[in-house]
């Protein structure tokens, strides 16, 4: 089977693959519960911010870089726990029950281990935060979110390995049950621990971070209880032997999951460096950046659903040796996500300002022009969206062949040598402004989906 020790996989042994409308179907049927998982714990993310946005837009700012901070330090966690799904997904391809178990394993004890310097990072935020040059106030008010935050990180990390095996073994639908029932469980602890009601402390942003953290461990005893007493996970037995570690399985996880990490941690950071960069113009242009990207998030959900789906599906297809059904399966998730993403971008454009709206309380005395400035950032980004649906559906894809190398090149070509220096040259050394800086945004995640697809179409062949 392909490893990531080669830069160029070896093309798989042919099979007898199903028809191009099954394939359609099964990935539906598979990528439905992913994306509207996603769009659930968004929906949570969004709920945060709309309650956060009556606070003022410094309060608003705080969150954007309170967000900068948690992203950056968990990103290379959320990449090691993505791991898991391609090594959970071929091993069920190939029908071996023991490393399904096993993949989930040591995906939680990575976890538990990485878990700890991203609580360090959240914790001392503040300070890395003044020493990027923001405003203190803002800074002391971000690190008020992170103090709440870091206590979940651990749970939240567990979770994501319960969801990736869960996906891998094609029943995905109990993380959306669960995810779910978060939603209306963070609202009810995020109100009154901001505003300090119904007996509770009024905690401000540390409680809008405390809540978060207690829903991420709410549902991993969830997701765990789920694997571990339901079928059909009960029969894999994922807590026998917990405390023995497969190190060879480990080092399979770090070869794949690191180049993943590092690709999540260069797009994340890119996005965090717009912020940045925003910071630098103004509060305001930070705040309207901050709800742009947050309506951005909202349609970036269902092709990363799909995403998970096509590193599901193609892991199966490379787990029976089945070359067709990997080139098959990897072409038509980004087919779906394509079509998708070209309607919700077309309703996102027709609704911009009403949506924006949502976002921001009316009695702010920036608002009207923040909420302006991010009606226009969703207009800039247009194409951005469409292209950044094909990129992680078609990185999911190649996750499902264990090519995780050759995307993260291709990612600091794309999102950095040229997304980051156009948004910074467009941003801050031209009138475009913020502008400008969703542009280079634009351009640079334009390249990394062409050259993503390429990547593919030449692997499958």
């Amino acid at each position: 089977m392909t490893s990531t020790t080669r830069t160029d996989p070896a093309p798989l042994p042919t099979a007898p693959t199903p028809s191009l409308a099954h394939e359609l179907w099964e990935t539906i049927r598979l990528a439905a519960p992913m994306a509207l998982t996603q769009l659930s714990q968004i929906a949570m993310m969004s709920t945060d911010l709309a309650f956060i946005g009556r606070l003022g837009g410094d309060a608003v700012a705080a969150a954007a870089l309170a967000g900068t901070v948690y992203f950056v330090g968990s990103t290379f966690g959320m990449g090691l726990m993505s791991a898991v799904a391609p090594l959970a997904a071929q091993a069920f391809g190939a029908a071996d029950t023991a490393l399904v178990r096993r993949a989930l394993r040591v995906g939680l004890w990575a976890g538990l281990v990485i878990a700890l310097p991203i609580m360090l990072i959240a914790l001392n935020g503040e300070a890395i935060l003044l020493g990027l040059g923001q405003a203190p106030g803002v800074a002391h008010l971000a690190q008020a979110y992170l103090a709440g935050l870091a206590w979940g990180i651990a749970p939240m990390l567990w979770f994501l390995a319960l969801r990736s095996f869960m996906g891998a073994v094609n029943r995905p639908e109990p993380v959306l049950w669960i995810t779910l029932a978060a939603i209306p469980l963070n609202a009810l602890l995020v109100y009154p621990l901001l505003y300090g009601l119904w007996g509770f402390p009024r905690l401000g942003l540390t409680g809008v971070g405390l809540a978060t953290s207690l829903v991420n461990a709410g549902t991993f005893l969830a997701g765990l209880w789920f694997a571990t007493y339901r079928p059909p996970f009960r029969d894999y037995r994922v807590l026998a032997q917990l405390g023995d570690v497969d190190w060879r399985l480990m080092r399979q996880l770090l070869v794949i999951g690191a180049p993943i990490s590092l690709s999540f941690l260069l797009e994340y950071g890119l996005f965090s460096a717009a912020a940045i960069l925003m910071g630098w113009i103004s509060t305001p242009a930070l705040a309207a950046h901050q709800i742009a990207l947050q309506i951005t998030a909202i349609l970036f959900m269902v092709p990363f659903g799909i995403s998970m789906a096509a590193t599901v599906r193609v892991g199966h297809a490379a787990g029976r040796s089945d070359a067709r059904g990997v080139r098959r399966a990897g072409l038509m998730a980004m087919l779906l996500g394509l079509l998708l993403a070209v309607l919700f971008t077309l309703g996102i454009i027709l609704a911009r300002f009403e949506i924006v709206q949502l976002f921001l309380g009316a009695g702010l005395a920036d608002a009207a022009a923040t909420a302006a400035l991010a009606a226009t950032l969703l207009l800039v980004g247009t194409t951005f969206f469409i292209t950044d649906a094909l990129q992680t559906i078609t990185v999911g894809a190649l996750r499902g062949i264990k090519d995780t190398r050759v995307p993260l090149l291709l990612a600091v070509l794309g999102y950095w040598v040229i997304g980051f220096c156009a948004s910074y040259l467009l941003g801050l050394h031209t009138a475009l402004g913020a502008i400008g800086i969703w542009i280079g945004l634009s351009i640079g995640t334009a390249i990394y989906s062409a050259l993503l697809v390429l990547r593919f179409l030449r692997l499958s062949r």
